[in-house]
């Protein structure tokens, strides 16, 4: 079985990717940024699948960590797939009040990390570079149409730029034999609220959301693993909502 790259694979959405990946039968390369002991376990839980799974550390913001981590995947056999996961949310904050670094910190993550993992992605799998094509899953967010206003628009924003990354790359190697699609998740339950300063948010939204409840992180990766699979070969260019209706 090819390699499937997940960037941001430690912890919430992308510990599930790499689960349903092992599960599948992929062998899997995961990124993490500073939990070393978290991204181990996780790898270790895909190995008693039965297949290869190693953990590399790299911060998607710096353009040379990204190409380190696909280098580590290359080691491990021919790329398949990959899952642009990794992402900042920012502690809650009106326009009005941001500063242009935190902006900037956000951007590097959020959306030059993503194009550089699309970069390295297609340099692998196009064949127009001589690969063998594969699939390529853009984790987006319903921020990018919702706005969120009153809590943090930027973030809003960078996701927005992640959803044309995926439909006007998805266009542009449409015929190399890579697909190229966006989960957008929506109320999670996940870490991520309390790494951007609203740990009860999940609780303090969940009632809201039209199903009545926060999603979970499986919930999320079954999307994002029927996308990478075979059944989902003739979609491209995709933006699926995983959000509850919100």
């Amino acid at each position: 079985m090819p390699v499937l790259l997940v960037t941001g694979g430690s912890r919430g959405i992308g510990a599930a990717v790499v689960a349903r990946g092992a599960a599948a039968g992929w062998d899997v390369c995961l990124t993490y940024r500073s939990d070393a002991g978290a991204a181990e376990d996780v790898a270790a839980r895909a190995r008693e699948q039965g297949v290869e799974a190693r953990a590399v550390r790299a911060d998607v913001g710096v353009e040379a960590e990204v190409e380190a981590a696909f280098a580590a995947a290359d080691a491990m056999g021919p790329l398949g797939a990959v899952v642009a996961n990794a992402g900042v949310v920012v502690p809650k904050s009106r326009v009005d009040a941001v500063s242009a670094a935190r902006v900037a910190d956000m951007l590097a993550v959020n959306v030059v990390g993503a194009v550089v993992t699309c970069r390295e992605a297609v340099r692998r799998l196009s064949t127009v570079h001589g690969g063998p094509g594969g699939s390529i899953v853009l984790v987006g967010s319903v921020a990018s149409r919702l706005g969120s206003p009153g809590e943090y628009v930027d973030y809003a924003a960078s996701k927005a730029a992640v959803d044309a990354l995926g439909l006007g790359l998805a266009k542009e190697v449409a015929d190399e034999g890579v697909r190229v699609n966006v989960v957008r998740p929506g109320l999670i339950d996940t870490e991520l609220h309390a790494s951007g300063g609203q740990p009860d948010r999940v609780a303090r939204i969940g009632p809201t959301v039209p199903v009545g409840r926060p999603g979970t992180a499986d919930e999320v990766a079954a999307a994002i693993a029927w996308l990478l699979s075979d059944e989902a070969s003739y979609c491209t260019g995709s933006v699926v909502d995983v959000a509850g209706g919100r």
